[in-house]
């Protein structure tokens, strides 16, 4: 009777070891897929530019994969369910394809399209969140480091070369990838489709590199730092980019904001702040930068003629429209149809152009309706400021690595063109990594 009971016992200690052997398996696994997501997202770009130019259309959604394998094994370690936020998206998007089918733009291609943005991505938020930890973050971060050094160098590239260079290559390998800048010199998209995944990416990593400068309690290599934080000065003039240069101040401000909640950080920051100062002496000197510098302030200048000034060109930008969305008289009760205000659906449809809205908000409202998406907004709008509030609280326990990522991601959540793949991927990434770094795991 003994033995049987020492057997039994026996049993289930290895059942329950197998069983802890295969939920790690399954997580290295689920990390290993966020890796993909995030690479995926990094180089999809050169993808449908340069390797695989003929499956350029496909490559659009090549990250799709990856989210589903993503949420499938996330269910399958019985360790993420989803959450409130999930479950009333998921719901609202099958009812908004019901709603685009029955009383919208009628098209099932268009409605999968515009289906798969909330229904695959969306829960990514929570997964990257729930496996990923701190540490996990932070070398993503460092990671960043590296490719943004890669990357400055490919936009010198691209910038000084001719639009018929194959390094200045488009989607699908038609001549020229860059987009309207200044004194004859163009926008560049680095390994990205469009130059807005450019701005995207640097965004992040500004909050990468001033999260390092801010924090001595994190290991980094100085002549890394030192390298990717000239590639980020660099990168400003060379992108002719607006929003990289906004992006760079915003983070910036992150972390001026943050010393006020732990004071032993305004070293480090004044050290930060020093160091950049003089690397961004130091590259004024040299030619290359005092040409991209011409040509970045001619940019400004012609914009914010267009634009109305400053005050314009930032609401424009960063309020995203807003509040016409909610007031357009144009807009449908019910909606015209999810799916409706992305490009590719508009193809799908044989139009171009944005058919609904440029800004975000605006597309929401339209293709969902006003209460539908209504709700969509008031749920990014609380996830926002949800992680906004638990960053705030972090940096009082001294990890100021949410409120630095939140540099760039809060503005990605509350108005992130989703639509658009690149701005979808980096909204998630950035976001499920603000979740993962504020857990003490």
């Amino acid at each position: 009777m003994i033995s049987a009971s020492k057997h039994i016992v026996t049993h289930k200690n290895s059942l329950e070891e197998s069983n802890r052997r295969r939920i790690a398996k399954d997580v290295a696994l689920i990390k290993k897929a966020i890796w993909a997501y995030f690479l995926l997202l990094i180089f999809e770009g050169a993808l449908r530019k340069w390797i695989l130019p003929a499956l350029s259309g496909p490559l659009l959604i090549v990250r799709d994969p990856v989210a589903i394998y993503l949420i499938v094994k996330a269910f399958q370690t019985g360790l993420w369910k989803p959450n409130f936020f999930t479950i009333l998206i998921w719901a609202l998007t099958m009812l908004g394809f019901t709603t685009a089918l029955m009383f919208g733009h009628g098209s099932i291609p268009v409605a999968l399209y515009g289906m798969r943005i909330t229904f695959f991505h969306f829960p990514l938020l929570f997964i990257i969140g729930q496996f990923y930890t701190k540490e996990d973050v932070i070398h993503v971060c460092k990671t960043m480091l590296y490719i943004t050094i890669f990357m400055t160098v490919l936009i010198a590239a691209q910038f000084y070369s001719p639009q018929s260079a194959w390094i200045n290559k488009g989607v699908g390998g038609v001549e020229g990838s860059g987009f309207s800048g200044a004194l004859e010199f163009y926008r560049v998209p680095g390994t990205f489709s469009f130059t807005n995944g450019l701005g995207l990416f640097y965004g992040f990593a500004a909050a990468c590199v001033f999260y390092f400068w801010a924090d001595e309690n994190t290991k980094v290599s100085k002549g890394l730092l030192i390298a990717s934080t000239v590639a980020l000065m660099a990168a400003i003039p060379l992108s002719i980019s607006r929003s990289v240069f906004f992006e760079v101040i915003l983070s910036a401000v992150f972390m001026l904001i943050v010393s006020g909640k732990n004071p032993q950080l305004i070293k480090s920051i004044f050290t930060g702040a020093i160091g950049m100062t003089v690397l961004f002496l130091i590259l004024s000197t040299f030619s290359f930068f005092q040409t991209a510098s011409g040509a970045l302030d001619a940019r400004f200048s012609a914009a914010s003629q267009s634009e109305g000034g400053l005050e314009g060109t930032l609401g424009d930008r960063f309020l995203g429209g807003l509040y016409g969305a909610v007031t357009d008289d144009n807009a449908s009760f019910i909606g015209y149809g999810i799916g409706l205000g992305t490009n590719a659906g508009a193809q799908i449809l044989g139009k171009k152009g944005f058919l609904i809205s440029e800004g975000e908000w605006g597309r929401l409202i339209g293709e969902m309706g006003f209460i539908m998406g209504m709700i969509f907004i008031i749920v990014r709008l609380s996830i926002a400021f949800g992680l906004m509030s638990g960053g705030w609280k972090s940096a009082s326990y001294k990890n100021i690595l949410p409120w630095m990522l939140l540099s760039n991601g809060f503005l990605l959540l509350v108005q992130g063109q989703w639509a658009q793949p690149t701005a979808l991927g980096f909204s998630v990434l950035v976001s499920g990594l603000i979740i993962a770094s504020l857990s003490k795991k």
